[in-house]
């Protein structure tokens, strides 16, 4: 076996491996001894005929397909041994000659990560400010989820909640037909079409309408798009919101030991402080992996970039509760390539993101002990509440524990690094992996 080697663009390497004539000859053997007990042969029993007149019959192509099925991950695997090949997943592999045979296999190798100088970074901290007028706004949101719909006879106006039947047709197909539907009369409403709102508005009780309106060119479902529908519509009921007075019955309504109007306010503004200060740390926490990231080389395979992108489609249908990838695909008007084309540039930063953590962690001697991930799981079980005794169950297992392994490395590098970042004290074990003289620095919030 003779073999070389070439690293290329995309973190791949291609190896060239000339097969030797006594390997081959071996090989088709093998093959012969295989195939001669599965074909029949005009004239010779079962396993008896020739290696002549079984490839003669079959083919030289065929045979020798058969014979390279089993020598090529033969020669694969001692191939990448000898040229010290670090690969990650199977390659690609073709016949780049036949006469003498020459595999060539194209492989994805490990990452590359090179460290930019992130510990240069600085940040400051947003300062959380809850007003007024994000409470009182939160408090109206609050009223209209507690509202009642009282029936008026009138027309149906914005904010009604009408009751409608209604019947789709577009080039004589009928693409929408309910009835005794409860539709919310908003002005921002983009459904079943755009623009569709306004014409329920100023109906009568019991009247009926008719109207046509075209589907947006980008509409998502593309065999519509454009297109005119005809709409015809019928009124049976509309109700009128009635928001509850904001007292102290209200408050002590939403349980959770308030009393008061006070108390509530306090309650909510807590509550958008958390989630306020949570946003926050998102941000920031985004824009330390970002110009991290820009200050640092990081090459990998795009086989990384198409996992990562297969495990966004199942977070996607997880979200849309059961519909089928095919569903969803035919709802969009595109193809599953056109789906996947439209994830990858986010996929592949979710990939660098991920590799940069990792050789941070690695570079800070991060790590977490299994008391940490038993805290974790002892967290997760009290939260669960009734469930708890279920997810204990499900948490015991090794795959489990490895999950919460991970997920607390990544929370607790991207901690250190906003620590870092906003000269925060480290935690002493760490300190040591931080550079003590002054470096330069760079605010990424300018």
């Amino acid at each position: 076996m003779k073999v070389s080697s070439e690293r290329i663009e995309g973190c791949r390497a291609t190896l060239n491996i000339e097969v030797e004539p006594e390997e081959m000859e071996k090989a088709m053997d093998g093959a012969y001894r295989r195939l001669v007990n599965r074909v029949v042969i005009p004239g010779f029993r079962k396993g008896k005929a020739p290696r002549h007149m079984l490839e003669r019959h079959i083919g030289t192509e065929y045979m020798v397909s058969e014979a390279l099925e089993r020598l090529v991950p033969e020669l694969y695997d001692k191939a990448i041994e000898q040229e010290e090949i670090d690969a990650i997943d199977q390659p690609e592999v073709e016949m780049a000659q036949l006469e003498p045979p020459i595999i060539k296999a194209t492989v994805p190798l490990r990452p590359v990560v090179e460290l930019g100088d992130y510990r240069t970074i600085k940040v400051t901290p947003n300062i959380v400010d809850i007003t007024d007028e994000a409470i009182d706004n939160a408090v109206e949101n609050l009223r209209h989820a507690n509202a009642s719909w009282e029936p008026v006879e009138r027309e149906a106006r914005f904010g009604d909640l009408v009751t409608i039947n209604v019947k789709g047709v577009v080039e004589q197909e009928t693409v929408l037909d309910n009835e005794g539907v409860e539709y919310h009369l908003t002005a921002d409403s983009t459904m079943p079409v755009p623009g569709f709102a306004e014409h329920i508005v100023g109906m009568q009780l019991g009247e009926e309408n008719e109207f046509r309106i075209s589907f947006p060119e980008d509409w998502p479902t593309a065999e519509y798009a454009g297109k005119e529908c005809t709409f015809k519509v019928s009124t049976s009921a509309v109700k009128e919101e009635k928001l509850p007075e904001l007292d102290d019955t209200l408050a002590k309504s939403i349980g959770q030991e308030i009393e008061t109007v006070e108390q509530l306010r306090e309650k909510i503004s807590g509550n958008l402080r958390v989630v306020a200060e949570r946003e926050a740390k998102n941000k920031m926490e985004s824009d330390v992996i970002e110009a991290a990231v820009e200050r640092s080389t990081i090459e990998f395979p795009a086989i990384l970039t198409e996992r990562e992108i297969d495990r966004m489609v199942n977070e996607q249908l997880m979200r849309l509760g059961g519909m089928t990838f095919e569903d969803y695909l035919k709802y969009r008007g595109i193809t599953e390539e056109e789906f996947r084309d439209q994830l990858r540039e986010g996929a592949g930063k979710r990939v660098a993101n991920s590799l940069f953590l990792m050789k941070v962690r690695e570079e800070e001697n991060i790590e977490i002990d299994e008391n940490e991930i038993n805290a974790e799981i002892d967290r997760m079980v009290q939260n669960a509440g009734e469930q708890g005794e279920q997810i204990q169950q499900m948490l015991d297992s090794p795959q489990a524990r490895e999950s919460i392994r991970n997920d607390l490395l990544t929370h607790k590098t991207l901690e250190h690094l906003i620590k870092i970042a906003t000269g925060e004290p480290l935690e002493p074990e760490l300190v040591n992996s931080v550079p003590s003289d002054a470096e330069e620095e760079k605010d990424v919030n300018r």
